[in-house]
This record gives C-alpha cells, structure tokens and sequence, in this order.
C-alpha cells in the first residue's frame, strides 16, 4: 500500500517530499504503531529542523537541475568534426569569453548558497537553544544495552518514580530531558519532535522539545551502540494536559495489592526469586538497579525496549528465555516451572 502511494504520488508529477514522506511512513508502519517521521514535525523544534531540511533540499534540487541542464547544453552544442580534420590548438579556439563569463557567475552562485545555508544553519541551531523553558518539566534519560530508564524529578531535582522506555510529557510544555549513559555511547532521537543528541559515558548533556500535538511518537537510538541497537526504541506520549496529570499521580503510586491466587503466588514468586535483585517495585521489598522499575509494568504498552507488545504470552516469552527475543540482554533465562511462570505473569500483568 505504501510503496504504491510512493509510486503514485512521484509519477504523477505531485510533490516529491510527500513521495518520499510515503517512504517513510512505510518504514514507520513496519517498525510499531507509533509516529517516527521527521517530515511530519509535531514540536517547535522538529518543526525548525524540517524548514531547514526542505530548504536544503530545494536549493540541492535546483543545483542538481541547473548541472544537469548545462551538461546537456554542452553536449548539444559540442562541434562535431571529421576524422581527418585537424586539430585545434588553444590559439585557434580563442578566448572563448562567454563560457568563462558563464563559469564566473556559477561558482559565485554557487559559494552564495554555500553561504545561504551556513546562515540558516545557525539561525535554526540558535532558535533550537532559545525554547522557553519556564515552567519546563523535567526527566533524567539514561540510556544502557539495550534499554532507556526515565527518571521524572520534582523542582528540586529530586526523583520522584521511574518508567522504562515508555515517556509521557503534557502537550504545549517545554520537556528538559537530561541525557546520561551507563556504558557506550548511545544517541537519543524522537524525529517529531527534535534532532538527535549523543548521550556519553561519564558526561550530562541536555535537550530542550515541546509536543504542540497530541498523539505517540516513536524515539530510538541513532549511534550505533552493540548487538541489539537495532531494538532499542522508546516512545514519547503527549497527552493533554489533564491527561498527563492523571497519568503522573497514578504512577507515583506504590505497587498495586495483586487480586486472585496466581498473583499473590507471583508476588511471592518474584520477591523470593532473583527477580527482586535486579528490578524494583516501589511498595514491596523489591529494589533492585540493575533492571528497569516494574512498579507499573502492566500499564506499558510494549516490552524489552520497543522488541514486542506487553501481552502475557510475550511476557513469558521473556521471562523463561529473554535471548530468544533479544540476544545479548543481560536479563538471564529463568528455569520456573510453567505454573510458577504464570503466576509470576499474572502477578507483573496486574502492575498498573
């Protein structure tokens, strides 16, 4: 369907970008539900970036267009010559003034291009710094193989919860997000909504972005970084402001009092197993860094980075042999009886 729009849309002589905004679109629909397109802005500095791309883009076009008239120009007007005429020497070819007047004004043009992008390259790197930031809020994204912890802070700087790969800001809100690795230098970019931005090993660095429209947009590391950089994605959900308020306060919840046996017997599970070693879950005696926080799990929409959708038969899927969805994680398989499985998925289901 895509790739028959893509066609449809450049042969019919429409515009190029919405041709090649298909193309992508189409990679989009591939990787998850979420939007992933920089040519589709849905901040104010996603939005300055796409200007300056198209503007890039028009000016290259006509380049490669006048280059390309001209080369068929001279091929048309080429002198054609017998085998046994005589060769021209530089003196008998004259100055040839026109062409040289031709190529003067060319390479002018061409360094006040050069010239005009340089100028608006630093007028949209200028603009990206100067977001107002009253008011902004705040969230500390730490980047590991293969996964993101996203640590939200009070005024004072103060963690109050963490989630795992999965971001909710309010839209019309300037976010701060402080960037941070634990290993490897990785690189955290959501296309709608900004540029990409390197995060390093022993070094804070910030991004400032708004979402001005609602909806889910797709983020991903853009460095490569190991063995599964290509399954290492997080989403970023702008609600509305009401919605975004709810969604906080249920999060600063502790963990929810699991209901029916399988669940209790999953706690139990989880708490006595090496489950409670690696992950947390606020409320319990849980509290584990090395794995992300499950306080809320069942409320994700996705598991293992952005790997595979959070449905119980995934779930277990991880948790007897997490190599088989994503090899090199550092989460180890599990030997748990198939009813000891499903109770500890019952048990991690009812986490939201």
């Amino acid at each position: 369907m895509f790739r028959a729009r893509f066609f449809i849309e450049w042969f019919s002589g429409s515009d190029p970008i919405a041709a090649i905004d298909s193309l992508v679109q189409a990679a989009a629909f591939l990787s998850g539900p979420a939007a992933h397109s920089a040519l589709r802005p849905a901040g104010a500095q996603a939005a300055r970036i796409h200007d300056l791309w198209q503007l890039t883009l028009w000016i290259c076009m006509g380049v490669f267009a006048a280059i390309l008239v001209a080369l068929l120009v001279a091929l048309g007007r080429a002198p054609r010559a017998s085998a046994s005429a005589p060769l021209l020497t530089s003196h008998a070819l004259g100055p040839e003034r026109t062409a040289r007047r031709w190529t003067t004004w060319a390479t002018v043009a061409s360094a006040g291009l050069l010239v005009a992008l340089l100028v608006a390259d630093m007028w949209t790197d200028r603009a990206l710094s100067r977001l107002p930031v009253a008011d902004a809020l705040r969230i500390e994204m730490t980047a590991q193989q293969w996964w993101w912890e996203a640590r939200y802070l009070n005024a004072q700087d103060e963690a109050e919860f963490a989630v795992s790969s999965e971001l909710h800001v309010p839209v019309g809100k300037p976010v701060i997000v402080t960037l941070k690795s634990t290993d490897v230098i990785h690189t955290f970019w959501v296309p709608s909504l900004h540029g990409k931005k390197d995060m390093l090993p022993g070094r804070s660095t910030q991004l400032m972005l708004r979402a001005d429209k609602p909806g889910t947009y797709r983020g991903e590391c853009a460095e490569f970084c190991g063995l599964q950089h290509a399954l290492m994605a997080f989403s970023v959900n702008a609600d509305t402001p009401e919605a975004y308020a709810q969604w906080r306060a249920a999060q600063q919840l502790p963990a929810a009092e699991p209901s029916g046996q399988d669940a209790i017997r999953g706690r139990q599970l989880f708490l006595s197993s090496n489950c409670a070693q690696c992950h947390s879950v606020r409320g319990t005696g849980a509290m584990g860094t090395l794995g992300p926080d499950l306080t809320h799990v069942g409320s994700r929409s996705l598991l293992a980075a952005g790997t595979v959708a959070n449905e119980p038969a995934n779930l277990a899927a991880w948790i007897v042999d997490p190599q088989s969805l994503k090899a090199g994680s550092t989460m180890p398989s599990s030997k748990l009886a198939p009813d000891d499985v499903r109770a500890l998925v019952a048990y991690l289901q009812g986490l939201r």
